[in-house]
Formats: structure tokens, sequence, C-alpha cells
């Protein structure tokens, strides 16, 4: 054998048949449907099929009647995200929500003041000199907390008033609940969770402005105190008291784990998606894939899930349209 024939046999090596679905993409020489776009995405390869996927997965959820609970990170809230889990609450297509301090407490600052689009590149020590906060390519003034802190202060002395009187220290989905109340905002989170019963979970309610105005009050009020662990218990409850339970995670952190933890309970999540930018290399829970998770028993056996790996304020709104969209 000499060697061009070598070469030619290693090269265009014989295969067998590959059998599976025709990758191809959508004919935008069509009028557009978002229906069809998405149904494409399904047969586009790479992460456009896992988002076609999880699409498919959070229609059994709902199709089973899972309890879902639906985690993010704060930065899903400072984005355009808000406003879009607003509308899952709003339409009671989740069942409970785990977030952290921001979640909570720029959903309240943006019914007081919005937040301003600016970029990646700016001077931070000019910004810093202006009083104005950078959050990616987003700005929050500080006038915002400022708004923030007027609306707070009595309501910690109100909460205080209480604890006194009744001895019953509040647990931070209630807390939650309370800020809620008080939103005039209807794209606010907290105002639909309030008015539709959808709990609110933020372990880590002191771990932002939150926690600054709490220090500030604290000062003067050292008695005053909020329950974490009450919380516990609830959110595990409700796992286990459900049938079956779906989890749909933006970006990961503690609200991923609380989720999936709860989960452990009952033997696992039954339906799983998760959308992230993070990596597995570290060992982070921001970067464990679904299939980790069934090593702690945190996803089932059986669960259908599916990791989509990329930028949530590109996937999400994609994925609720797919799977709470209305036509």
């Amino acid at each position: 054998m000499d060697n061009l024939e070598k070469a030619r046999k290693n090269i265009l090596k014989k295969s067998k048949p590959a059998k599976g679905t025709a990758v191809r993409g959508y004919d935008f020489s069509k009028t557009f449907s978002i229906e069809e776009f998405l149904e494409k995405y399904g047969t586009t390869g790479f992460q456009a099929t896992n988002l076609k996927t999880a699409v498919d997965i959070i229609k059994q959820m709902r199709q089973e009647k899972a309890t879902i609970f639906l985690g993010y990170t704060s930065n899903m809230v400072s984005s355009g995200l808000r406003e879009v889990i607003a509308y899952l609450v709003k339409n009671r297509y989740v069942d409970v929500l785990v977030t952290t301090a921001g979640g909570v407490e720029e959903d309240v600052i943006k019914t007081l003041r919005p937040f301003v689009l600016g970029s990646f590149r700016m001077d931070d020590r000019k910004l810093r000199e202006a009083g104005i906060n950078r959050i990616g390519n987003i700005l929050v003034p500080t006038e915002c907390y400022i708004e923030f802190e007027k609306l707070m202060m009595p309501f910690f002395s109100e909460l205080h008033k209480e604890q006194k009187k009744t001895g019953k220290i509040i647990s931070a989905s209630e807390f939650s609940r309370r800020l809620g109340m008080l939103a005039k905002d209807e794209n606010s989170v907290l105002y639909w969770a309030a008015r539709n019963s959808i709990p609110v979970f933020c372990p880590a309610l002191t771990d932002g402005s939150i926690g600054d105005m709490m220090y500030f009050f604290m000062h003067e009020h050292p008695d005053f105190k909020v329950d974490i662990a009450a919380d516990l218990k609830l959110l595990t409850d409700i796992a286990m008291d459900s049938k079956k339970t779906g989890a749909i995670i933006l970006g990961g952190s503690l609200p991923k784990h609380h989720i999936m933890n709860a989960n452990l309970a009952r033997g696992g999540t039954d339906y799983t998606v998760y959308i992230t930018t993070g990596t597995e290399g570290d060992g982070s829970v921001s970067g464990a894939r679904t299939e980790e998770a069934v090593s702690w028993g945190k996803q089932a056996f059986a669960a259908s899930s599916v990791n989509v790996e990329g930028d949530a304020t590109i996937i999400f709104p994609l994925i609720v349209a797919g799977a709470f969209g209305k036509k």
C-alpha cells in the first residue's frame, strides 16, 4: 500500500450509517413564527438543541402539575429578566421562588427608581466619584439606595414593634411577603408573589443593602432579629408534600443549592433545567451539572434534565416564550 492509498484509507474511513434527526436550522424566507422558530432550535445543534430540550422538559413539568421551583441570583433582577420572572409569578406559572438578597432588594428598589444602561467599559473611578454603582453594563445610582432606606427604616420599625409585642421573630419569606405588599409596581416580582401567595425564600437576606440597612437599624435596636431557620422547614415541607417537583435554575450559587437540597429529602427532583455560564471544572455549585446532582440524591435517577450553557438574559426569555408564552 503506497502512501497515497494509505492516506485515502485513513481520511475516508468507511463508516456505518448514523441514525438520528437531520441537523437543520430555521428558514427565514417564510413568514416568521416564534413557535416554528423555537421548534427548529431542536434540530439546530449545540446549545440551541439544549434550549429546546429545556422548553420540552418545562412543558412536561406543567402537564404533570409538578411543583415548580424557580431559583435565580440577584443579577437576574438587576437585568430585564425581572419583568420576565414577574410574568411567571403573576400568572402562577411557578410555585416557589428562591433568590439571594439582591433578588429581593433590587426588585423593591426598582419600584422606587429605575436602573439604567451603561457599558462594560466605563471608568469605574469616575463612577464612584459620581455615586454611581455598576453591575456589568447596568448602572445603579446611590440615590436608589437612599430611597430604599427611606422605605426600609419605617418597615424595620414596624416589624420590631410587632416582635416586641408578640415575641415572634419574622421569617425571611414573611419579610419578603410583607415587602411585596408595600410594592405598588405591577412589574415587581414581590408584588405578585405576595398577592398570589407564592413564597419567596432568601436565606442570604442580609447579604446586600438590606443587611446594610439592618446594620444601621440594629445600632438603636440590637434585639431586632429575622428567623432564617423557619424557612428551612417550610421549603423542605413543600418539596416533601409534592407528588412531582421541577427545578428551573438561572445561574447557580445559593438558590440552586437551596432548591436541590430541599428536594434531596424527597429523593430528588423529577425535572431539572439548569441555565448557567459556570464550568464544572472548579467544583462549584454554579458549574455543577444535573448529572452531579444524581450522585447526591438531589435529582432522581429517572429525572428529565438538561444543562443549557449560556447567558440567562438571552436564553431564559426564549424558554419562557416556548414553555409559558401565550399564543
